[in-house]
């Protein structure tokens, strides 16, 4: 694989970082987890979109309100204190929170007013540094000013999705878009300073990782919400009806593993995308490369050919349409250079969708709890791996891996046992150690299986509503953080950079 050498490293997402508020941050929690990591040896931190998350969709990073903004409640607030912008007084709070989950209504009741404080104390000093430093950001990004509308016209409306907005500003009329501004101009301007914080204090996070010798593995979501700033406005891009609702939805056909799902998000109009040159697309990588180092693109099949389900249809019902092929990457290749990407390609992967993740170069995605232990060679076992593919004892969408083990058939078990010459201790290092000594170029490991931590501690189950994106790394487990084990099983694996 010409874009990557022989590493491992670490899935964390950073909602499920340890802190005081309720919420992993961009702030020192994550620093020290990247101490950790990099300790142990590590050179890959992998996590989740950074998305800003919707409670209607459970707050799945991947039905987001932008393919472009962070979620605000990553931001840190001890952050906002060294800026001037809260006194320590204004963050230390009587409140508990759960420290193994996310409460997410009662971090934003928490959060929300203090961002709001901090926007209006920088609004009423204008401090020069960062006022020059927000101007800047203003300058860089070019999808904030449409971000922070969209936001800022979904509270002014209630919250109801744009498809039930009055028609001129539904329809983005130029007219309607310049008396909102003027309107909402305070809005707008809190929305896109909460941005310019998450994304300044991202990019510190992010160049700390760098000097650690880790690199950022960020997540590309295929599809976006149909409540999004990114479908309001480029609404020619995806396959709409006149209200603007999904005309095909997407989802996928039942698998092995999963029943067939409808993810509610629009399609592209893969042909309208191609004749304004692939131009949202590009940006939208562009954008992600800057956030991270390598790119994980979530359901790379739908590129070469994509699940649609009518308005009206069962999942079951749906069909495959083709994709953009090549082309698609061709054209992103031109304009960005050499794209460091990792194809999902579990499920339904067929020799035209193989042929598309070899022409990118892109290696792809090896799950041992897919595995069928009892099967000599099943694809999922991992003497099978080639180079090409990143190995995972799980993900962000499996079990951990006990919680997997023990929900296990005693004959599967038995089986497992005997490939791996175990006996049940320790299955999760067994795991681990089967992935990092398989032939696969990368391999990442989520932290709870660091832990052996049980069903639990599970980050999501797919076609779930509650529950999800919840899970939280404590304290005393980042400071048990298994540092030399990590790192001695990655010497010998020779994963070491």
């Amino acid at each position: 694989m010409s874009s990557f050498s022989r590493q491992s490293g670490v899935y964390l997402h950073p909602t499920a970082l340890p802190g005081r508020h309720g919420v992993g941050s961009f702030g020192e929690p994550a620093k020290r987890f990247v101490d950790a990591a990099a300790d142990a040896g590590q050179s890959l931190w992998q996590l989740c979109p950074l998305s800003p998350v919707a409670e209607v969709h459970g707050f799945s990073p991947y039905q987001a309100y932008s393919a472009f903004a962070l979620e605000p409640l990553l931001i840190d607030l001890d952050d906002l204190v060294e800026r001037g912008l809260l006194d320590e007084a204004d963050i230390a709070t009587d409140q508990t929170f759960p420290d193994e989950r996310v409460d997410y209504e009662a971090v934003r009741e928490f959060k929300y007013p203090l961002l709001r404080e901090a926007y209006e104390r920088f609004d009423a000093e204008e401090p020069e540094d960062v006022a020059s430093e927000f101007a800047a950001f203003e300058e860089r990004v070019d999808w904030l000013d449409n971000y922070a509308l969209f936001r800022s016209l979904k509270d002014h409306f209630g919250d109801v999705a744009w498809t039930d907005w009055p028609d001129p500003i539904r329809s983005r009329e130029p007219e309607a878009m310049a008396e909102y501004r003027e309107e909402l101009a305070d809005e707008i301007r809190y929305r896109k300073f909460r941005q310019f914080l998450a994304v300044d204090q991202w990019d510190e996070l992010h160049e700390y990782a760098a000097e650690r010798g880790i690199d950022i593995v960020g997540d590309l979501p295929i599809y976006v919400a149909q409540d999004s700033a990114d479908v309001w406005a480029n609404p020619e891009l995806f396959e709409l009806d006149e209200a603007g609702e999904p005309a095909l939805i997407s989802g996928v056909p039942a698998d092995a593993n999963n029943p067939a799902q409808e993810w509610g998000m629009p399609v592209y109009d893969w042909d309208a995308v191609v004749a304004e040159d692939y131009e949202w697309w590009i940006d939208r990588v562009a954008w992600q490369l800057e956030l991270s180092d390598l790119i994980r693109i979530d359901h790379f099949r739908g590129f070469d050919e994509y699940y649609a389900i009518g308005a009206d249809e069962d999942p079951s019902q749906g069909r495959w349409y083709e994709g953009p092929g090549l082309d698609f990457f061709r054209r992103l290749e031109d304009e960005l250079g050499e794209l460091p990407v990792i194809a999902e390609d579990i499920g339904f992967i067929n020799e035209s969708v193989e042929q598309l993740r070899r022409d990118v170069d892109a290696p792809g995605m090896k799950v041992l709890q897919y595995a069928d232990w009892c099967s000599e060679d099943h694809i999922y076992l991992p003497h099978t791996f080639d180079e090409a593919t990143v190995a995972y004892p799980g993900t962000h969408d499996t079990n951990t891996v006990r919680g997997w083990y023990e929900n296990l058939s005693e004959e599967h078990r038995d089986c497992l046992h005997y490939y791996l010459g175990a006996d049940g201790e320790e299955i999760n290092w067994k795991l681990i150690d089967a992935a990092w000594h398989s032939d696969s170029v990368l391999a990442v490991v989520p932290v709870q299986d660091l832990f052996d931590l049980g069903e639990w501690a599970r980050f999501n189950s797919p076609g779930t509503d509650t529950g999800n994106w919840e899970w939280r790394c404590t304290t005393d487990q980042l400071e048990s953080f298994p540092t030399e084990r990590l790192r001695e099983l990655t010497a010998d694996a020779d994963r070491l950079e």
